[in-house]
C-alpha cells in the first residue's frame, strides 16, 4: 500500500527581531547591523541581506523628499514611509524616527504620536533625539508600552543649536555630560541608544557603562552595532558625505549610465525590440489586417 505523500511544508517564517533580542546580542558580544530604509524595495533588499534593524530615519527628509534639513519632514510623511517599510520585511526590527515637532510639545503629545507609529505605521519601536526634556517623553512613551531608542551626540534636529553638523563631545567636560545623558536615557527606559559623531573613546566608554546596546554612526568600532544611511552605503548621495561614511557601491554612476543607455536606445529606435512586445493570438493578426483594409 502506497503511503500518501505529505504536503510540502512552507519554509519557516523567520522570527522578527525584538528589542530584548538586541539586549541579548549585546550580552553575547554579537554586533548589531542596522541601515536606514524608506521604501519597500530597499526594505526587502536589506531584509534579504540579513540586517538586524531598519531605521526609517528622518534623514528621508533630505535623501528622499528633497528638503534642506530633517526638521521639515512631517509625521504624516514619516508614517507613509514607515508603512512602506513594515509591509515589506519579515525579520528586522523596524524603528521609526519621530520627526521634529512630534514629541517636543508635551509628554501627552509624544505618546499620541508614538502610538501612531506603532498602530498605524506598524513599527516595532520609535526613536527620539536628545536628552534633557526628552527624558520625560521617553519615560511616558515607554510607560505606554512602546519601545524607545534614544539618540545623543550629533542630533540633526537640533544641529543649529549645536553649532552645525559637527562632531560632539570633543572636550572632557562635554564627554562627561554626554555620558551622563546616556545613563539618564537608559534610566528613562530606552532599550538602545544611537551615538552619532562622537570620538571613538567616548563611545567606547559609554558602551562599556550601559547595559543597553549602543548603535554607532561616526562613533568608532567599539559600539554594540552600527547604522548608516542607505544612500550613503550605496553611493547614491549627491554632494558632501560625512567622514564616517564607507561607500560599499557606486550605484549613482551605474544608474546614470544605465539611464543614459536607455535614453539613447529610445531615441535611436533600438528599444523596444521584438522580445519586448506582445504578439496577437494565432490567426488573429490576419483577421485584424483584413478588417483594417475593409475599413478603408
Amino acid at each position: 500500500m502506497e503511503r500518501e505523500q505529505s504536503p510540502e511544508r512552507e519554509p519557516a517564517r523567520p522570527r522578527r527581531v525584538t528589542p530584548p533580542q538586541w539586549r541579548r546580542m549585546k550580552r553575547e558580544g554579537q554586533r548589531i547591523a542596522m541601515v536606514t530604509a524608506y521604501d519597500a524595495p530597499s526594505a526587502r533588499l536589506a531584509d534579504a541581506a540579513g540586517v538586524d534593524g531598519l531605521l526609517v530615519g528622518d534623514s528621508a527628509a533630505m535623501t528622499v523628499l528633497g528638503y534642506d534639513s530633517t526638521v521639515q519632514v512631517t509625521v504624516d510623511e514619516m508614517l507613509m514611509l514607515t508603512r512602506a517599510v513594515t509591509r515589506s520585511v519579515r525579520r528586522p526590527l523596524v524603528v521609526a524616527d519621530m520627526p521634529f515637532g512630534s514629541f517636543q510639545i508635551s509628554d501627552k503629545e509624544a505618546v499620541k504620536q508614538a502610538v501612531r507609529f506603532i498602530k498605524d505605521g506598524g513599527a516595532g519601536a520609535v526613536k527620539l533625539e536628545g536628552a534633557g526634556r526628552t527624558l520625560t517623553r521617553v519615560a511616558a512613551i515607554v510607560g505606554a508600552g512602546i519601545p524607545v531608542m534614544g539618540h545623543v551626540g550629533l542630533t540633526p534636529q537640533s544641529a543649529v543649536a549645536l553649532g552645525g553638523y559637527r562632531a560632539q563631545a570633543r572636550t572632557a567636560s562635554d564627554a562627561h555630560r554626554l555620558q551622563d545623558e546616556a545613563l539618564a536615557l537608559e534610566g528613562a527606559g530606552c532599550f538602545a541608544l544611537v551615538l552619532e559623531a562622537i570620538p571613538a573613546i567616548v563611545a567606547e566608554r559609554i558602551t562599556e557603562t550601559l547595559k543597553i546596546p549602543t548603535i554607532g554612526i561616526g562613533a568608532g568600532p567599539r559600539c554594540d552595532g552600527q547604522v548608516l544611511v542607505w544612500h550613503d552605503v550605496l553611493g547614491l548621495t549627491a554632494g558632501h558625505v560625512p567622514q564616517f561614511v564607507k561607500r560599499y557601491a557606486d550605484l549613482a554612476a551605474s544608474t546614470t549610465s544605465a539611464l543614459e543607455t536607455y535614453v539613447s536606445d529610445v531615441r535611436t529606435g533600438r528599444f523596444p525590440e521584438v522580445q519586448h512586445t506582445y504578439p496577437m493570438a494565432d490567426g488573429e493578426q490576419e483577421l485584424f489586417e483584413l478588417d483594417k483594409l475593409a475599413r478603408r
